[in-house]
């Protein structure tokens, strides 16, 4: 009976530690580094109600922590040089940078914090981000609709990942206010700014 009772307290406490222990399906969330070199912050904005008028910012920094099997340990930080704003017209760009805008002295920074990260239900691989963005010192909350490209590893041996992001935001929301009206009637810059973000991050092998 001391035996049988012995091994059966041996194969529960063994049990219980393969309960305990992490399975090798388990995915570890894994922090990436955003690649400048393979990533791009891009905005459309309506000119004169006929047209769209594209930028970008040229200089940018940040990391996301990416959970593939549970997405509530995901997150996301990044900062925006405001003054890195490229629309290629240098006229433009400096207006842009002014205090009718961006304001890039007072404030030199764009930034974005996620507040939650939600996969979409199904199959898919798009999810829902919820954060924090920052433009002109002004704080408002955003939705971000975003897509998982898919994970490779490079020639050098560092794992990547890839998301597009998309978000709509009113730029009055944070301060950005100038305008002048056009005599037949409309606006020269629209109110609406579709933001879409190309996002490579690189996880470096230890």
């Amino acid at each position: 009976m001391k035996v049988f009772n012995g091994i059966a307290f041996s194969m529960l406490a063994a049990a219980a530690l393969w309960l305990a222990a992490p399975t090798a399906s388990m995915a570890e969330p894994v922090v990436y580094q955003i690649d400048p070199a393979h990533s791009q912050v891009i905005f459309k904005v309506k000119h004169l109600g006929i047209s769209n008028v594209t930028g970008r910012f040229d200089i940018f920094e940040g990391s996301y922590t990416f959970d593939s099997d549970n997405a509530a340990n995901s997150k996301v930080e990044a900062t925006i040089s405001a003054a890195s704003v490229n629309t290629n017209e240098a006229d433009r760009d400096k207006h842009l940078r002014s205090d009718e805008f961006l304001n890039v002295e007072k404030h030199p920074n764009i930034t974005f914090k996620s507040k939650s990260v939600t996969k979409d239900p199904g199959d898919s691989d798009d999810y829902t981000i919820v954060g924090d963005l920052t433009i002109n010192g002004v704080t408002k909350e955003v939705e971000l609709d975003a897509e998982y490209g898919g994970k490779t590893t490079d020639p050098w041996g560092n794992g990547r990942t890839a998301f597009e992001a998309e978000t709509k935001i009113n730029r009055k929301d944070f301060g950005l206010t100038w305008n002048k009206t056009l005599d037949a009637g409309g606006l020269v810059v629209g109110d609406e700014v579709k933001i879409t973000l190309e996002v490579e991050g690189i996880h470096k092998k230890q």
